[in-house]
């Protein structure tokens, strides 16, 4: 088999093991949109829109491009904890000692894990006209290229980890101290224009924060350039991230 012909036949077992998993898709889509719907009302009266900053007609609205990208993050994460399931019930081996170039493992389940993003990450973004989101085609196309380019990007990112991790547990040590914290620096809960100084540097070189501002772009119906060329960024350099870790050999024991 080709190495396409392997990342495609890899990236189409991820989704067929989603789709037999329908507690998995409720769970990563019906999380984001309880936070959503919970930090939407609880705060409606304790946050004025225009604090939110000049393109926020609401609090609903503002936290559409973060529950989004929560929905990608959760994703990203049960991806690569596949990876270890794999390599634990024996399948990666099997994988990796076939005529398959060991960069077709690493694209079939990016390929894979990114589209599965993407698609659950568009469920919880087509409802932001409900709350008042200005839909327009430039707009749309926007939205959903950064999208596409935050789910490879961070999934890259958690497949890169997850190749050196031993355990689903010890993977959730890499989520907790590294993807939370750049998904809550994002500006998915807040606007960071308004935090402190060292915070607001911290979210300047936040890959996810370049990803929500194209997002955030997007859903208000135009186009923001820089962020949307940093988001192609992030998305090449989660790919070839992962395409370099995969593609050694994991050292024992790590």
């Amino acid at each position: 088999m080709s190495g396409a012909g392997a990342a495609i036949a890899l990236a189409g077992r991820e989704v067929r093991r989603l789709v037999r998993q329908p507690l998995r898709i409720a769970v990563a889509i019906a999380t984001p949109a309880m936070m959503w719907l919970f930090v939407a009302s609880g705060f409606a009266g304790s946050i004025r829109p225009e604090s939110l900053g000049d393109d926020a007609a609401s609090l609903s609205l503002y936290l559409v491009p973060g529950m989004a990208s929560l929905v990608v993050l959760f994703n990203a994460i049960f991806v690569s904890i596949s990876l270890i399931e794999d390599r634990h019930e024996g399948f990666l081996q099997a994988v990796l000692v076939s005529p398959a170039p060991r960069w077709s493992i690493a694209a079939g389940k990016l390929i894979g894990g990114g589209v599965l993003g993407f698609v659950q990450a568009l469920v919880l973004v087509s409802c932001a006209p409900l709350v008042g989101a200005s839909v327009t085609a430039v707009g749309v196309a926007a939205a959903l290229g950064a999208l596409a380019c935050l789910s490879l990007g961070i999934t890259g990112l958690g497949l890169a980890a997850a190749w050196r991790v031993d355990s689903a547990s010890g993977f959730h040590g890499v989520m907790n101290l590294v993807f939370m914290p750049m998904w809550l620096l994002s500006g998915a809960i807040f606007p960071v224009e308004g935090a402190s100084g060292w915070l607001r540097t911290v979210a300047m070189v936040n890959p996810l924060r370049w990803c929500h501002r194209a997002v955030a772009a997007g859903v208000d119906g135009g186009v923001d350039l820089p962020a949307t060329m940093l988001s192609l960024g992030f998305a090449a350099v989660g790919i070839v991230v992962a395409l370099l870790a995969m593609g050694r050999t994991r050292p024992q024991g790590g």
